[in-house]
């Protein structure tokens, strides 16, 4: 067999100047540009800057969220920026990251007030520049999804212990913004909690909560629906809840009044329910027990509705489960009627807080999946900073880029937008990135800076 073509030898050598790689990370810079968060966070944290100091620290705080972004996952990948200066300014030292981390990290809520009040007003800024396509632009409901995750350690470090999952590490609380079907979403909040907290802890879900509810606009709050699984559904919790007249569709637990009431419901009750798309779901129902439950020790308003499907093939019911059906409950304060106030569509729009799994996902993907420091204050600060690296992905891709782009998750973000390679020329009193004419994505990343570029800076 002959073959049809030979492969040259590839000769490696060390002598080439110019070439830049992760050239595609530019679009992260200039996103810190156009929201402000650079400079918000280089005023939020002068106090820490030691006196005759090179680096700023806001800078540095920066330099590790465009690292994590870009798919770091401790504070030495640093180093990675540190290689293109002339996309990413300079760069401090790892001891000098190392020492700042420290610092803020001894500071304590102090430095995380600061760190939290850039991204509150950069956000704010990213959302006006998106305009039509900003969360609740167009006056619809803005969903903050919370839940926590584990978080695996693998050694000693402050606050690991055993978790629920048989596992050891941590179970940050977290919290996210959805940005819905045409996007992805950002970190509004993670709070770092021992291994052994509790998964329905009123406490957390109220911290939670609140940081996340302090990180959107006033003016927006009305708009804003809080959703969480049955961990959030505590009497301390839902009371906070609707003391702020906040929306909500939060999970409850099968108890035994519960389960007496759906055997109770006769079966013309039943509607039918909902698929992602909007359509009827064939062997799904709904339906609302609120008139049939005593709940006058809840908020008042309260709807209790409840969910019944037939289990997919192979699955294993549950001691829950009543004549072969799966069961599900949530509730929540929407009043009946109007466009979508029905049973499916209130089912419906609990049932897309699941999103918030595959934004906890994307942030593991960005640094969650690994918290690298020992002390518990250090570790919250790392987290600090991969919500920066989420919600700067998430703005980048809100205001930069369209169509399925605008969907993409960190991985495929990585694989076809940020690593790619450029040369770096002068020429012209000006610095250019040529982009290979041959990457299938040159094209999507130009017009991206294009269009970043031309937002005006605050």
């Amino acid at each position: 067999m002959k073959t049809t073509g030979r492969k040259a030898k590839i000769v490696v050598s060390e002598d080439s100047a110019g070439i830049a790689s992760q050239a595609g990370g530019l679009l992260l810079i200039e996103a810190l540009r156009a929201t402000g968060l650079d400079q918000g966070l280089s005023r939020a944290l002068a106090r820490w800057r030691a006196s005759r100091a090179v680096h700023d620290p806001g800078k540095i705080v920066t330099d590790l969220a465009v690292t994590l972004a870009l798919g770091g996952d401790c504070l030495a990948d640093i180093a990675v920026l540190r290689s293109s200066p002339e996309l990413f300014g300079p760069v401090a030292s790892d001891p000098t990251v190392s020492r700042l981390v420290k610092t803020l990290a001894e500071a304590g809520p102090a430095a995380l007030r600061a760190i939290r009040k850039a991204r509150a007003q950069a956000r704010q800024r990213a959302w006006a520049l998106a305009g039509p396509g900003a969360p609740g632009a167009d006056g619809g409901l803005i969903p903050v999804d919370l839940d926590a995750t584990i978080v695996i350690a693998h050694s000693d470090k402050d606050q690991a212990a055993p978790t629920w999952k048989r596992t050891f590490g941590h179970h940050p609380m977290t919290a996210f913004i959805d940005h819905g079907p045409g996007g992805t979403g950002e970190a509004a909040a993670l709070v770092l909690r021992a291994g052994n907290a509790g998964s329905n802890t009123a406490a957390d879900h109220i911290t939670a909560g609140r940081l996340a509810l302090n990180q959107i606009p006033p003016r927006l709050h009305k708009q804003v629906i809080i959703r969480t699984d049955s961990g959030g559904g505590t009497h301390e919790f839902l009371d906070w809840v609707t003391a702020r007249r906040i929306k909500y569709s939060i999970g409850f637990n099968l108890t035994d009044d519960i389960c007496a009431a759906i055997l109770d419901l006769p079966e013309h009750i039943w509607q039918c329910a909902y698929d992602a798309d909007r359509r009827p779901r064939p062997g799904a129902w709904v339906a609302e027990l609120t008139g049939m439950l005593d709940l006058s020790s809840w908020p008042k308003g309260m709807r209790v509705i409840v969910r019944r499907e037939r289990p997919h093939p192979g699955a294993q019911l549950r001691f829950t489960d009543l004549d072969g059906h799966r069961f599900t409950c949530f509730v929540t304060g929407t009043r009946p009627g109007g466009k979508y106030g029905q049973l499916a569509d209130l089912e419906l729009r609990h049932r897309r807080r699941a999103r918030c799994e595959d934004r906890i996902r994307c942030a593991k993907d960005t640094g969650l999946r690994n918290l690298p420091l020992h002390s518990a204050a250090a570790n919250q600060i790392w987290l600090e900073i991969v919500a920066l690296a989420s919600e700067l992905t998430a703005w980048t891709q809100m205001l930069a880029l369209d169509g399925t782009a605008r969907t993409w998750e960190p991985k495929r973000l990585r694989l076809r937008i940020f690593s790619t390679a450029g040369r770096l020329v002068r020429g012209g009193r000006r610095l250019r990135l040529r982009l290979s004419n041959r990457w299938p994505w040159t094209d999507l990343i130009t017009t991206a800076i294009t269009r970043l570029q031309t937002l005006p800076a605050p």
